[in-house]
């Protein structure tokens, strides 16, 4: 079963503070380019794996999604979402790891760091693509394999003040266990070759693969950035069936 961290309390309340979730897709500094990836949703029947508060979900509607359905496995994250719904929009309780789909029954699967969290991704990936309609898309980030690899600490600081990112046991695929706002967070490291190459054995085209970190103009506004110049932070992906 997925590990459901966010219904920790002591996660919850973190998680409920950081800029995505109080600013929503606009404070994702990622969200920019991720929408870059995503095809015209008028009309469109969408559903997002690992929805969250239903920001996403609510995006869809505002750009003409004819349905948009959201699952997570947190019971706190659906409760906010739903707090803001409207009638074309359902939101449901699953686990990831067993979840059903019906066939061709989607014009876009969307998934925002999600995937990361799931063991049996190959799974979770076949069932999508059958979901899909054919010329379908899926779109979805994830942490980064590097920023995930290190089993150790973080980073450390060279003779010059830069940070080093070690990346510990790349090729060591499996489960990662990390301390980010609640203690035993466990996460599911596997290599960029290994995801591209799930994606392409289940019939998917590869149309956009991007090792994702802040702008110079993101960093200019937000120093503090900086740090996660030194590599990249997140992935997106996007395919079509």
């Amino acid at each position: 079963m997925t590990q459901n961290i966010y219904d920790n309390p002591d996660f919850f309340e973190g998680y409920s503070q950081l800029g995505r979730s109080v600013e929503g897709l606009d404070g994702a500094a990622e969200w920019a380019s991720i929408r870059a990836l995503l095809p015209d949703l008028k009309g469109r029947r969408v559903v997002d794996l690992g929805c969250g508060f239903g920001w996403f979900c609510r995006f869809a509607r505002e750009q003409g999604a004819a349905s948009v359905l959201g699952f997570d496995v947190s019971e706190n994250m659906l409760a906010r979402a739903r707090a803001t719904s409207d009638g074309a929009i359902s939101y449901a309780k699953a686990d990831l790891e067993v979840l059903e789909l019906p066939e061709d029954s989607f014009d876009l699967v969307y998934s925002s760091l999600a995937f990361h969290y799931i063991k049996d991704l190959d799974a979770l990936l076949m069932r999508a693509h059958a979901a899909l309609a054919t010329g379908g898309h899926l779109v979805f980030s994830i942490e980064h394999p590097i920023y995930m690899a290190p089993a150790y600490p973080r980073w450390s600081q060279d003779a010059d003040g830069r940070a080093t990112w070690p990346v510990n046991g790349y090729l060591e695929e499996g489960p990662r266990t990390t301390d980010w706002l609640a203690k035993g967070v466990v996460k599911q490291h596997r290599t960029i070759g290994t995801l591209l190459n799930i994606l392409i054995g289940l019939g998917f085209t590869l149309l956009h693969v991007e090792e994702w970190g802040p702008s110079s103009e993101q960093v200019a506004a937000h120093p503090e950035w900086a740090v996660e110049r030194e590599r990249p932070m997140f992935l997106l992906v996007s395919a079509r069936k």
